[in-house]
Order: C-alpha cells, then sequence, then structure tokens
C-alpha cells in the first residue's frame, strides 16, 4: 500500500461579498488530491480536500516540502499497524521533518489541507464515512445521525439593505436552518444595531441569532460593539477582536456577559491554549471556532480538543469553523456542538451534498464512504479532473 502521487490546483473563489475587514474578490482555495495505489471499483482510491474559505491557496508550500516527504518516505513506514491502510499520524509526522517549532501560519494550511485529504482516502480504504472512522478512533465508536447546523450569511453586498436582509434570513429558515449569522463591523454601530433588529424580527428568538466581525475591530471599536450589542443576548458574538489580543479579548468578554466565540484565526493547538489561557473565555458559554484543514489537521484536531477538555471545556462548545463536507464529518465524528452551512455563498466550495436537507436546524450525516465530496457534483468533477 502506498501514495502514488499528490496533486494540487488553485481555483478562484469569484465572490463579491466582504465583511467587516476585507472582501473574496481575490480569494483562492487549494484543491488536493492524495492518490493511493489501492484500487476500488476498478479505479485507484484518491482523497481529497481544499483548505476551507478565508485563505488562500497554499500550493508553493505544499510541492517545495511537504509532498516530497511523504512521496519520499518508505511505503511502510506512512501504513498502519495492519498494513492494510494509510496512518495520518505518521503522514503528519512525515510533512512535519525538519520544520521548526512555531511559526505555525506559514505552514499549517498547506499540511492540514493533505492531511484531511489523507483522511478521505483513509475512510474509502475502510469503506466508512468518514465520521464513523473518526468515531471509532476518538469517540468510543458512537456517531449521531445528524448534527446542529447553523447558516452563515447576512453579508454586506451592494445595495443589500435592510428588508433584503431580512428576505435572506427568510429564505434560509424556509430551508429548514433556525439559526442565522450575519455580519456586522461594515457599517456605522446605529446601522449595524438597525440590522441586527430587523434580523430578530424574523428569527425565533435571539438564542437563534449570532453576529460576526471577522477580528476587524480595535479596542475602542470592539468596546462599543460590546456594549451595543448587549442587551441583546445573542447566541454569540463572533471575533470582537483579533483572537491574538488576549488582554483586549478579555476586556470585550468583562463588559459583554453573552457568548462569545473566536478560534478561527488559530493555527495550532498552542495558539488555542494561549487563548483559553489568557483570552478571558468562559467554558460555560462561549465558543470555540477552530478550522481543522487550516490548523494541520484531524490529527492535530483531536490534540487539541484533548488540552480544552482538560481545561475544562466540552464538546458542545466547540464549532468548527467552515460549511463544508470535510466539518460535516469532523463535527459528527468527535460529537460537537454543532457546524456552519454557507448556502450560495462560495460557488463549489460552498454548503454539502447535492440532496442535502437540513430539518428542523439539523442535518443528516451522509452514508457514502469517505467525507462525500462524490455527492457534490460541481465540486467533485474538479476533485475527479484533479486526481485523473
Amino acid at each position: 500500500m502506498r501514495i502514488t502521487d499528490i496533486r494540487e490546483t488553485s481555483v478562484a473563489l469569484k465572490s463579491s461579498l466582504r465583511n467587516a475587514v476585507f472582501d473574496f474578490s481575490e480569494m483562492t482555495t487549494s484543491v488536493v488530491a492524495v492518490v493511493t495505489d489501492v484500487v476500488r471499483d476498478g479505479k485507484p482510491v484518491a482523497g481529497y480536500a481544499f483548505n476551507s474559505t478565508g485563505r488562500y491557496a497554499c500550493g508553493a508550500q505544499m510541492r517545495a516540502r511537504f509532498v516530497p516527504r511523504i512521496l519520499g518516505a518508505k511505503p511502510e513506514s506512512l501504513a498502519n499497524a495492519a498494513g492494510d491502510n494509510l496512518d495520518p499520524e505518521k503522514i503528519l509526522a512525515a510533512m512535519m521533518q525538519r520544520e521548526k517549532p512555531g511559526g505555525h501560519t506559514e505552514r499549517s494550511i498547506a499540511i492540514g489541507t493533505i492531511e484531511v485529504a489523507v483522511w478521505d482516502a483513509v475512510a474509502k480504504i475502510a469503506g466508512k464515512p468518514l465520521h464513523r472512522v473518526l468515531a471509532e478512533r476518538y469517540g468510543g465508536g458512537k456517531a449521531p445521525e445528524r448534527v446542529p447546523c447553523y447558516v452563515g450569511g447576512g453579508w454586506y453586498e451592494p445595495g443589500k439593505g435592510v428588508r433584503e436582509l431580512q428576505d435572506e434570513i427568510r429564505s434560509r429558515l424556509d430551508q429548514g436552518y433556525r439559526t442565522m449569522k450575519i455580519k456586522v463591523g461594515g457599517a456605522a454601530i446605529p446601522e449595524d444595531v438597525k440590522r441586527v433588529e430587523a434580523a430578530l424580527k424574523v428569527v425565533a428568538g435571539s438564542d437563534n441569532l449570532a453576529v460576526d466581525a471577522n477580528a476587524g475591530f480595535d479596542r475602542e471599536r470592539a468596546l462599543a460593539y460590546g456594549k451595543a450589542l448587549s442587551p441583546f443576548r445573542l447566541r454569540w458574538f463572533e471575533e470582537p477582536t483579533d483572537p491574538l489580543a488576549y488582554e483586549l479579548l478579555a476586556e470585550v468578554a468583562s463588559i459583554y456577559d453573552a457568548p462569545i466565540g473566536t478560534g478561527e484565526n488559530l493555527f495550532s493547538t498552542q495558539d488555542v491554549e494561549n487563548l483559553v489561557r489568557f483570552g478571558g473565555l468562559r467554558t460555560d458559554r462561549d465558543i470555540i471556532q477552530i478550522d481543522v484543514p487550516q490548523s494541520y489537521g484531524i490529527v492535530q484536531f483531536s490534540r487539541t480538543l484533548a488540552m480544552l477538555e482538560r481545561r475544562g471545556w466540552q464538546g458542545k462548545s466547540i464549532f468548527p469553523h467552515g460549511g463544508n463536507q470535510m466539518t460535516l464529518a469532523i463535527v459528527g465524528g468527535f460529537g460537537l456542538g454543532g457546524c456552519e452551512a454557507y448556502p450560495g455563498v462560495f460557488g463549489i466550495f460552498a454548503g454539502f451534498a447535492d440532496d442535502a436537507k437540513v430539518e428542523d436546524g439539523y442535518l443528516k450525516l451522509p452514508d457514502r464512504p469517505g467525507i462525500g465530496f462524490e455527492a457534490q457534483n460541481a465540486l467533485y468533477a474538479v476533485m475527479k479532473e484533479l486526481s485523473g
């Protein structure tokens, strides 16, 4: 058993959306195929992944360092003890050879994307959905049939006002979602407050509305938004500050009693540990939002979860960033709080299986081997072409 090739291509998102900090007009993502010599249904098994959304393609690092390290390793050194499948932990270790500790952002996304693609191949070789493979390895073998799913939206777009925002939310509720997240910080506070008030008129209570500032606030603006939003008691206030600005984040938490969500812009276990130690976060209400393919992948994520558990955090407080099939499998496999969805936002990289349906705020986990990209026709076409 061996990996015969690893291929990457960059794909443009081609989106005109913007949040409080930037627009997505230049955004790209890396799509990866890990090709093996294991044959199923007459074809070599290939695992796929992409580096989520909100980060740029990172193929240069893959091609220069991480792919050659994997392909140059002895095949048996990357296999599990039984020799009948790949071992993602060994493959992660191979990619980390000769890497200096620290400096995670420069490499964590490239490594994590390859690693998640390896997991897709592992699950396909095993003939099981990835969430079941993860549940067997990390969750005592128990995996739910469905997971909570909220929808991310409420972007700033040309010509989009309060009425259009309400129409967007109604359309998501009609699709089966119950909790909506909208952007804040791209307008003046009074205008954003009106947007929040308008959204609350559509959703069934403040527990079903979250807001996201995309880490775009300085101290003055973060505290001002915290005070302005406090009376609404929203589901959570996401990324009021840079997550590494621990003192400021703790200051926001001291004046904002409702839940805070953060962590999608962190890239290592140490980053997350520093956040929960020094950022003033509260285990009884706040939300951790790690993006797994962007932070070294699933093996390292399991170590991060173990660290969080030691520090008093429960799985129900972990909502991994990224509304895609990868996140869905990870949330189900580890039994976490829920996943995000981006219907109609990021083209072929948004959402789940083409026939997936959200019912009363829950999404059923797929029964297809691997991550289940094969049930996303447009995205799978790109991945299949990449793997040949």
